[in-house]
Formats: C-alpha cells, structure tokens, sequence
C-alpha cells in the first residue's frame, strides 16, 4: 500500500532499525538508572552510550545461530562495546526490554495518528461551516424523512471524530507503560527503584504490577479503539458511497484529470476511496480480535502473542495512519451539489412536512390518533399519486376548516427545520469537552 495516502514517518518506526534502537533505549536507561543507584560505575555507562550502536545485519545473522533475537541483539552490542557490555541488561529478562521498547513505539505512533485526527477535524470542521444552511434530505431506514443541512451532517462527524481521538488518547495512555520487574515479576535481580527511575528518563508509567510481561489488556484496549475509530470511517464512508449514487448524486468524490474510472464504460466516476476506506475499516477491526486473544496467556506468560504482534502493532497503526489521510484527502476534495440535494427533497412531494401538520393539528386540539390518520391519508394519496402534499392538506377540509389557509401556508417552508442549527454548531463546535 505505498501511495500518495502512505507517510514514511509511519513505516519508519517499525523498520528493524528502529525497532532496534527502541530496545537499545531501554537497555540505556536501565544502565543509566543503576548508575545513578551507584550498582555500576558511571564511567562504564558513558562507554556503553558512546561505543554502543545497531548493526542490523549482524544481529540478524548471529540469531540465525541463537535463534533468539534478544539474545543477537546483546551479543552484538557485546561484540562493540566491549568488557563493559557486562554491565547491559543487568538483572533483566528479555521482556523488560521488548514490552518497555513497545511502549515506545506505540508512543510514536500514537503521536502521528492524533496529529491525522487533528488533520481531519478539521477538514470536518471546514466542510461543516461551508455548507452550514444548505439544505438536505435527511433519510432513516434509506427513506426520505426530515430535512437537515449538509453542514450539519458533517458537523456530526465532526463531533464523532473528537470521540474517537479521545479513544485513541485513552488507549495510548494504557500502552504507554514499561516493565523492568524481571522474569516473573519480583524484582528477583532488579528494583522497583531501578524500574522507577527508568521509566522516569524514559517518559513512560511503571505497570503496578506486572509478570514477566506488560498485561494485554492494556494492548487490548489499544487496538480496540482503533476498531471503534475504524467504524466511524466506515459510517462515514458509507454515507459517502450512498450520496454518491446515481439516483442521488448529492456528492462526488474529487476526479483528476486524466483518471479512469472503468476499463469498459468511459462514463464512469466511482466512489473508490470511499470503498477503499471501508475494506481497511474491516481489517482494523479484524486485527483488535487479534489482540483480544492475545489476553489469555499461560501462567506469567508464553509467546503466543509474539508472532500475533509483530503483524498487528506495525499494520493497524499503518492502517490507521493511511486511511485517515485518504479520508482527509476525500474530504478535502469532496465535488458537493447543493442543487442536486434541493432536487431530492422535491423528489418525494413534500411529504416531509407531515409532522409538522401533524403537531399543529395537535396543538390546535384535534386527538393524536385522529390527526394521524388524517395527515397519513393525505400523505399515502400523494405518494401514491405522485401529488404536492402540501396542495392535498390544503385541499383538505377537516384540516383547513381547522388551521386555515394562512396558517397553512406557514407550514410549508423547509427553512423551518434548521431553526436550531446555529445551537447544535454552538454545541459542537464550542464545547471544551469535544475538543
């Protein structure tokens, strides 16, 4: 998937070089922490930070021997730093440094991933405001029922959006912690005093309590806000796709010059980016059940979680990473047809003024029941007959008798329904807590 929509900066991060570095990072801070502590000489860890580097292709190839790559990683620093390689790893077992290193990782990738859903709020933000007042058909079950406005369709989404980077703030903040506790989780070799100050340089928590792993709950709960996030692209995307329609046609997805649309009907635009984004929703979703089975370890732990994570950690946060900056893309060049969307509410006669009647009928003392049944006899009438609604209860005599003419004339202005627009962008668009 190595397109305009791909960031390198995302790539990069779980390359082996860096994810390298990471481990080596944390082997650092651990050298750094019992220096300070007076366990190992300070001048030894000064060598070790001077001498110490990653040589991918030499690591790779001592684990072909060892078979363990944490195991080839120290021995390659080993190899460079010389008798004061002693010194690394002291007390540690190999998951006080890969969880740690993780923890890392996650934190770079979470940082790309809030500054897509900041990217994205606020192409909302800026659609929402440009088609502010703009009328539109609003549909349940697929069927014309009330009309909205675009803007506020997509200040909807907007509000959602703000949901899911909190999510995504939540599930970061749940990864973010390290472990140097050893190898069940005693602090046998090490001390919490040791974990503590390690963690302190390297800006991360202490899990309270963990095994010879970080729990994965906590990766868990990551991958799962991931998921939700990724429904809310698709929810977007299939509104997306069905305004696109033909018979719709309300929006269109940006078409370059030049671009093809089908091999065999030249007329064709499709709304590929839209379907595009809501097959990788399905992949993200896929890959947090991945992460839910890896909670149920045995004991204080295996590795059947291993394998699962080196597919899932670099794959759904590149996934995430890309189809926020499709969506944004979409977004950002989406062709809108105000005059299209006007067309569509005519579409079906005026037949969204039926509550409206019907409350005033109410309100001017006919029974519910009674004035339900008048208003959806008028309404079925011009379904059925493909007749203004609007005429039809003005042609009524029970209702007219009622309401009279000039009142019913007052009912059948479509700018009615926006009356509390300008609240609802307040709301959204104003409250810290969306934010």
């Amino acid at each position: 998937m190595i397109d305009r929509y791909t960031r390198p900066e995302m790539g990069k991060i779980w390359t082996l070089e860096n994810r390298y570095r990471a481990w080596l990072a944390v082997e650092l801070a651990v050298c750094e922490a019992w220096a300070d502590m007076g366990r190992i000489p300070r001048e030894a860890v000064s060598h070790i930070q001077q001498t110490a580097s990653i040589d991918v292709p030499r690591i790779l190839a001592i684990e072909e021997t060892t078979r363990h790559d944490v195991i080839a990683f120290l021995t390659s620093l080993e190899e460079k730093v010389g008798p004061d390689s002693r010194f690394i790893h002291l007390g540690c077992t190999s998951s006080d440094i890969v969880d740690t290193a993780n923890a890392l990782l996650f934190k770079q990738a979470g940082e790309l991933l809030l500054k897509d859903l900041d990217h994205l709020l606020e192409v909302l933000k800026s659609l929402s405001f440009k088609h502010k007042g703009v009328l539109c058909m609003g549909r349940t079950h697929g069927i014309h029922a009330e009309p909205t406005s675009f803007g506020l369709k997509m200040a909807g989404f907007y509000a959602e959006f703000c949901r899911h980077k909190r999510r995504v703030q939540d599930g970061l903040q749940d990864v973010c912690f390290g472990k140097i506790s050893g190898a069940v989780g005693t602090f046998a070799f090490v001390t919490p005093e040791l974990e503590a100050r390690t963690m302190e340089k390297l800006g991360l928590s202490a899990d309270p309590h963990s095994t010879q792993i970080i729990q994965r709950d906590r990766y868990a709960h990551f991958f799962s806000q991931l998921a939700v996030m990724a429904g809310g692209i698709e929810r977007l995307c299939i509104e997306l796709r069905h305004l696109q329609r033909t018979e719709v046609r309300e929006v269109e997805e940006g078409f370059r010059k030049g671009q093809k649309g089908s091999s065999a009907m030249p007329h064709k635009k499709n709304p590929i980016s839209a379907e595009n984004l809501c097959g990788l929703s399905r992949l993200l979703r896929s890959n947090a059940l991945a992460a839910m089975e890896n909670q149920a370890l045995w004991h204080e732990r295996d590795i059947s979680h291993s394998s699962v994570e080196r597919v899932i950690m670099p794959d759904s946060t590149i996934l995430a990473d890309y189809a926020l900056n499709r969506l944004s893309s979409l977004l950002a060049n989406l062709v809108v047809h105000p005059e299209m969307m006007r067309e569509n509410m005519d579409r079906s006669y005026g037949l969204f003024f039926s509550q409206r009647v019907l409350t005033t009928l109410i309100d001017a003392g006919m029974p519910r029941q009674k004035a339900y049944e008048a208003v959806q006899k008028q309404a079925m009438e011009s379904w059925t007959k493909r007749t203004s609604f609007p005429e039809l209860i003005m042609a009524d005599q029970e209702i007219a008798g009622l309401l009279g003419q000039e009142r019913l004339r007052e009912l059948f202005d479509a700018n009615f329904y926006l009356h509390n627009e300008d609240q609802i962008f307040t709301r959204v668009f104003t409250d810290a807590s969306l934010s």
